[in-house]
């Protein structure tokens, strides 16, 4: 694998859509979350941006995975609206590879932190769930 610039950017986009809101996390009685973007899927905007990043650097077989992320969600997005999340690689720290992000909807700022990630083949990683075992 090579290695991306730092400050190297890349952005992932979403208009949000009824089953992206905090709503649809209700799993059992008595759960209730308002009709607006979940943290859940603003973070995972951010790792899918980060993961941009790295993946024109990978050698074949390879793939990123989130090891860590730190995020404050500082505003409440509405259905329809338009996300887009950017992450900055901002170098690594041993094996891992560190990024800030940033997510912004129509109005602006809607959160942001710092997100670790590393390189692993898929067979690996695969491997390592089966080992975990599974119930289906």
């Amino acid at each position: 694998m090579s290695e991306p610039a730092l400050d190297s950017t890349a952005s992932a986009r979403l208009k949000v859509t009824p089953s992206d809101l905090a709503n649809t996390l209700n799993f059992e009685p008595g759960d209730a979350f308002p009709p607006v973007f979940a943290t859940s899927r603003m973070v995972a905007l951010m790792e899918v941006a980060a993961a941009r990043v790295l993946s024109p650097h990978l050698a074949a077989g390879e793939v990123s995975v989130g090891v860590s992320i730190e995020v404050v969600h500082t505003a409440a997005t509405p259905p329809g609206a338009t996300v887009t999340a950017t992450a900055k690689y901002l170098g690594r720290e041993g094996k891992l590879f560190l990024f800030e992000l940033s997510a912004a909807d129509d109005a602006g700022e809607i959160g942001k932190g710092t997100h670790k990630r590393a390189v692993v083949t898929a067979e690996r990683i695969v491997a390592g769930a089966a080992r975990r075992g599974g119930q289906s």
